[in-house]
């Protein structure tokens, strides 16, 4: 055999040797990073490789690559090692996998570890379906959506050594791209925190920023909070809305939830309290799809487990609608204590339903169903008996079934004046006592007993009885018109 012969056979013989020793039967190494396998770019992460005291050597190489990328030689007998990237960029994203070397041979390859660098664009939006409440044991869906053109998107749950699910993106039509992820059995034993990212075919392990945090909340059952709004329930567009919080447990953390949540940037959000008793969800300047059903939970801070809603409290937006309802009271804005007092509110524009409420309560307003009569929609609010906690400013908004949380443009404010004493004047206007009449009793009009709520009555209010102005006739003097002719110009 000539000498070169020899010598090829010699390196294919130790070439196997060496590919088996690689790739041998010791038991295989855990693998995984911290703080996890989703890093902002630029940020330190460590990777560990776990194998046995007996391990002399640890090697960790990227997939694609024949050589690895770092190996360590322990000093002394060492079960784990570990690996440091200090500043994480996209050449470190990939799949990663470890061995080790003993006395006996090469052990087994790991488990692949897959490495995403983040950080690179705009964040997609994560939305629970159909809300983040989710009753104890029950399913809910999450939603990572974009309006950029991402080929997959991915959802991590917060916390040490926690799995992402990789999903490919859809677009239903006129939509955004999106992946919906379903989560099942949802219990209060933990806290269920997610966030998702946005990433392209091309460069699959390079994904955007992180999408805002994702809390999924399953309620408990002590003591609920209750929640109301500082500027009352109903607001207008533009104006700043603060909601609050409140409970006699002195809960940690307290969380805000809205029914169909989705349309909120953050749809749970979370916020430390600022008092023994207090949470303050500043919602920012009022928009269109800041109306809706919202309620709120408290917890303790070393418990997953959240408080009872409290009782729901609904925020209605003014003014998106465009038309301006009309506000009547019978028998007239002045009325002795036990009398009975009706408020007609009424528009010729096409409503479904009216509200009516008083400046300063802090109950929701009374909402009615709308009748049409007499060229007019209209609903009939009515006092029974009058008493002076009756009395106050009011207001009425008409709305659609479709957008009920969509109110119009606010009637001109009526005051209703009680004479006499009642028997509990500090009590606001309740359901009990503020009923709609029925159909049989609808409002008659007469030129004695018909009032409008005008300029001409605030006028008068502020400043003494004198003329109206021109066109306009103080509420204490009707026109010399007959009814027929006055309700069809109301």
């Amino acid at each position: 055999m000539s000498p070169k012969l020899t010598f090829l056979l010699c390196l294919g013989l130790s070439v196997g040797l060496r590919t088996s020793e690689q790739t041998g039967t010791l038991p295989k190494p855990t693998i995984w990073a911290e703080p996890g396998s989703l890093i902002s770019w630029g940020k330190p992460v460590a990777i560990w490789c776990q194998g046995t005291l007996e391990a002399k050597e640890y090697l960790v190489y990227g997939e694609g690559s024949s050589e690895p990328w770092d190996r360590q030689q322990p000093l002394k007998p060492k079960a784990k090692v570990r690996f440091s990237i200090p500043h994480m960029e996209e050449q470190h994203a990939g799949r990663h996998r470890c061995y080790y070397l003993s006395h006996t041979g090469w052990s087994e390859h790991s488990d692949p570890l897959e490495l995403v660098v983040t950080g690179f664009y705009r964040k997609p939006s994560l939305s629970a379906l159909p809300s983040p409440v989710v009753t104890s044991g029950g399913n809910v869906t999450l939603r990572c959506g974009s309006w950029l053109r991402f080929d997959r998107f991915i959802l991590i749950e917060e916390g040490e050594h926690k799995p992402f699910w990789t999903l490919d993106s859809q677009r239903p039509l006129r939509e955004q791209f999106q992946a919906l992820f379903p989560v099942g059995r949802v219990t209060p034993s933990r806290r269920w925190t997610f966030r998702c990212y946005g990433c392209y075919r091309f460069t699959p392990q390079v994904c955007s920023e992180p999408s805002d945090p994702m809390e999924l909340l399953v309620p408990g059952v002590s003591g609920k909070p209750s929640l109301l709004s500082q500027q009352g329930p109903i607001v207008t567009s533009g104006q700043k809305l603060t909601l609050q919080c409140l409970s006699d447990v002195c809960y940690d953390r307290f969380a805000l939830s809205k029914e169909g949540g989705h349309d909120l940037p953050q749809p749970l959000s979370q916020q430390l309290q600022t008092g023994c008793s207090q949470g303050d969800f500043p919602l920012g300047h009022v928009i269109w799809s800041h109306g809706g059903r919202y309620r709120c939970y408290g917890r303790h801070k070393l418990s997953s487990n959240w408080s009872a809603p409290s009782d729901p409290l609904d925020i209605l937006v003014a003014g998106l609608l465009d038309d301006t309802p009309a506000l009547l009271v019978l028998p007239g804005p002045t009325v002795a204590s036990g009398e009975n007092v009706t408020l007609l509110c009424q528009t010729q524009s096409r409503r479904d339903s009216f509200l009516l409420s008083k400046e300063g309560a802090t109950d929701p307003p009374l909402r009615l169903r709308s009748k049409y009569q007499a060229q007019q929609y209209q609903a009939q609010f009515s006092m029974s008996p009058a008493t002076s906690a009756h009395a106050g400013m009011y207001r009425c908004y008409s709305s659609c079934n479709t957008s009920p949380y969509e109110l119009s443009q606010p009637s001109v404010p009526l005051e209703l004046m009680v004479s006499g004493h009642s028997g509990d004047p500090t009590s606001p206007p309740t359901e009990h006592n503020l009923m709609a009449g029925g159909s049989e009793d609808r409002l008659s009009t007469t030129e004695s007993g018909l009032w409008k709520a005008q300029g001409a009555q605030l006028e008068w209010k502020e400043q003494g009885r004198k003329s109206a102005p021109p066109g306009q006739y103080p509420v204490w003097q009707l026109p010399p018109w007959g009814p027929e002719q006055l309700i069809s110009l109301l």
